[in-house]
């Protein structure tokens, strides 16, 4: 690191007085975990078929020698995070590993006391510096997108909220507000929130169940008759079995987005093989989500799939609760796919495109009316924007990366202590249930669903319940 990065970090950088509750960072420590899928999951036309872990280990003391230790977790995804198709996946892959360990040193040198809003407000514009050196040692044929540094940060930011918790004895969610924030929320959005604090923005208390959404990729089976090669282990393997297993009544559907008449058709034989389980059950209530994962070419095709699924498969239509990232994730780029007429007919949701709120206010310039908010993009900017979509009164779910144990852990916790959250998707259990070993025992209402929805009894503990 230069000596003028080391110079700006060791400056005091808040110019009102510091809490008696914050905190300063003595430790980061992170390792990588890696797993094969059980199945490969197709999205955004592409199959994935194993994944990296990023472990964050963290140490926070308080100036009268108070310490405790962190722990967060986070998949590094760069197929979804790092699109480049001309770039390897075990390159990409290096490079957020290179980013992660960039990330890490620059944590460790911030030697502020101070809340983790703070550290992380103060400490993004050096980590996305730390992205665009990353992509010049390394040499890569495009930049390090924000949204690849983001997840890259996440759980450090994550591992740091984690430790602060702990160290105060509450509860992560519950000391983010004005009793430990020195600054108002306008200081991190913009001048519409002053004077306001993230306390009526976060529960307290979280909610006792959410809703959980089973995901369908893009080449998983429905029926049996469709598995050509059987896995084996014991868990389901379609969506027919998978619907009793966990009782489940919210399904998140991957589609195409390149081909019209086959993501009508898929929506459609998905209705046709839920409803008869469903009637098996003696279920009658369910949801349906769909993710086109930006591959849509513009907004007429998103109309015409609405047009013709209310058209072809009524039933399935009435079931949307809402589409996520129709088209190309850079909105600035491509203002003429504006969303208006779509989300008349169901919310309009941005996933891929939100990485600030620079990025939540154009995209409701442009008729979008939902967000989807995940852990893997910071604990801090998912409070933040968390606040920032309830006063926008905007339609909020939350989404996970296939997150597994103490990353689902985290995600959960987000779902349950927003205000408004509809459901959450969760999907580590179809296709890496290795990494979720062990924690069956500490949250078995969130690692063994029965009846569609997670329990989140144990989630009002000490930090953010992942250590």
């Amino acid at each position: 690191m230069s000596l003028r990065r080391r110079e700006f970090l060791a400056m005091p950088l808040f110019l009102e007085g510091p809490r008696s509750t914050d905190a300063r960072i003595e430790e980061i420590r992170i390792d990588f975990q890696d797993y094969l899928y059980r199945a490969p999951y197709k999205f955004g036309g592409k199959e994935v078929d194993r994944v990296t872990l990023l472990n964050v280990h963290s140490r926070l003391s308080t100036k009268n020698g108070k310490s405790a230790n962190g722990f967060a977790v986070m998949p590094l995804g760069n197929i979804w995070s790092f699109p480049a198709p001309e770039i390897p996946y075990d390159t990409t892959l290096a490079a957020m590993k290179a980013l992660a360990e960039r990330i890490a040193a620059l944590t460790r040198d911030f030697r502020e006391y101070a809340h983790p809003l703070d550290v992380d407000h103060a400490l993004e514009p050096e980590y996305l510096k730390a992205a665009a050196e990353t992509t010049r040692q390394l040499k890569l044929s495009r930049p390090i997108p924000k949204l690849c540094t983001l997840v890259t940060a996440s759980p450090v930011d994550a591992a740091i909220h984690d430790a602060f918790g702990r160290l105060h004895g509450r509860n992560s969610f519950a000391i983010a507000g004005k009793d430990f924030v020195r600054f108002d929320l306008a200081h991190y959005l913009n001048p519409e929130f002053k004077g306001e604090y993230l306390d009526p923005y976060i529960l307290e208390k979280p909610t006792p169940r959410i809703q959980m959404y089973h995901s369908v990729g893009a080449s998983d089976p429905l029926t049996a008759a469709e598995v050509r090669k059987h896995i084996g282990d014991g868990l389901p393997e379609t969506l027919e079995d998978w619907i009793p297993y966990n009782g489940v009544t919210a399904i998140k559907i991957k589609l195409n987005g390149s081909d019209l008449a086959w993501d009508v058709d898929r929506v459609a034989a998905i209705d046709r093989v839920t409803m008869a389980a469903q009637a098996r059950r003696g279920t009658a209530d369910w949801i349906y989500s769909l993710d086109f994962n930006e591959r849509c070419p513009n907004v007429q095709y998103v109309l015409d799939f609405e047009h013709q699924l209310k058209g072809k498969a009524p039933t399935a239509f009435r079931r949307v609760q809402y589409i996520e990232q129709p088209t190309a994730r850079d909105l600035a780029e491509n203002r003429q796919n504006t969303m208006f007429e779509a989300a008349r007919l169901r919310p309009i949701v941005i996933d891929e495109s939100l990485t600030g709120l620079d990025a939540l206010l154009l995209a409701r310039e442009m008729g979008y009316t939902g967000v989807a908010l995940k852990a893997c993009k910071g604990q801090s900017q998912t409070l933040l924007l968390a606040a920032a979509t309830q006063k926008y009164k905007m339609f909020r779910c939350v989404q996970d990366l296939t997150c597994p144990g103490a990353a689902l852990v985290h995600s959960v916790g987000i779902a349950c202590h927003v205000p408004g959250v509809s459901a959450l998707e969760a999907n580590a259990r179809e296709y890496v249930p290795a990494a979720n070993r062990g924690w069956e025992k500490r949250f078995p209402g969130i690692f063994e669903v029965k009846n569609g929805y997670m329990d989140t009894k144990g989630l009002d503990g000490s930090g953010l319940c992942t250590s």
